[in-house]
């Protein structure tokens, strides 16, 4: 594949993955209700459903996905609701002096990964983005194992840098609130966001 179709596509991408959505909203309300712990894991868990939906579309199985749409809505509403679980302990979660220090305790990365997964892989942005605007930017019988490659690589590396300042910019944002009082309503309004981000998932 030639490199200045790769960076086309790429640039594309940048534009579709900088837009707030559902995503973004995640992961920022994320750091920003429990700090770093978990936030990677969870932020990968979003990256690799858009390479998912890439290979979908490379592969010419738009037809597939929605032949499978019942999995796709399974998947879809299983986020959500662990984004409202989330979204709830965030709501309702004690704040003291030691929450205000970055939050150590045991998570499961796994379920934060899933999770973050299954955000991407039922979110109507991404799958128009990658099953419908694609093959106007790139020519999809064309790719061959390399070159899917390449274009998975290409998006790996534009998402680590769009989620990545996005995630600093919350840890960053997070560190400025230094009250119980302040934090309690950062955590309400995490949760709102989370919440939010649910919603807007299991509704399109």
């Amino acid at each position: 594949m030639d490199l200045t179709s790769v960076l086309i596509f790429a640039g594309a991408l940048f534009v579709a993955a900088a837009s707030p959505g559902p995503g973004i909203a995640a992961i920022v309300a994320r750091v920003l209700g429990r700090g770093m712990n978990g936030a990677i894991a969870f932020t990968a868990g979003v990256a690799l459903g858009d390479v998912v939906w890439l290979t979908l579309a490379i592969l010419g199985l738009a037809v597939m996905a929605q032949t499978f749409s019942i999995a796709f809505l399974a998947i879809k509403y299983a986020g959500a609701a662990y984004l409202l679980h989330l979204a709830w302990k965030l709501w309702t979660a004690p704040v003291s002096a030691h929450d205000l220090a970055p939050d150590t305790s045991r998570i499961s990365r796994v379920r934060l990964f899933l999770a973050g997964l299954a955000v991407t892989l039922g979110n109507p942005k991404v799958m128009v983005f990658y099953l419908a605007l694609l093959p106007n930017i790139i020519d999809l019988q064309a790719v061959t194992v390399w070159g899917w490659l390449e274009l998975s690589a290409a998006t790996l590396a534009v998402l680590t840098l769009v989620f990545g300042s996005y995630v600093a910019l919350a840890a960053r944002t997070r560190r400025l609130f230094t009250s119980e009082r302040a934090m309690r309503r950062i955590n309400r309004g995490s949760g709102a966001v989370m919440a939010s981000a649910a919603v807007a998932i299991a509704s399109k």
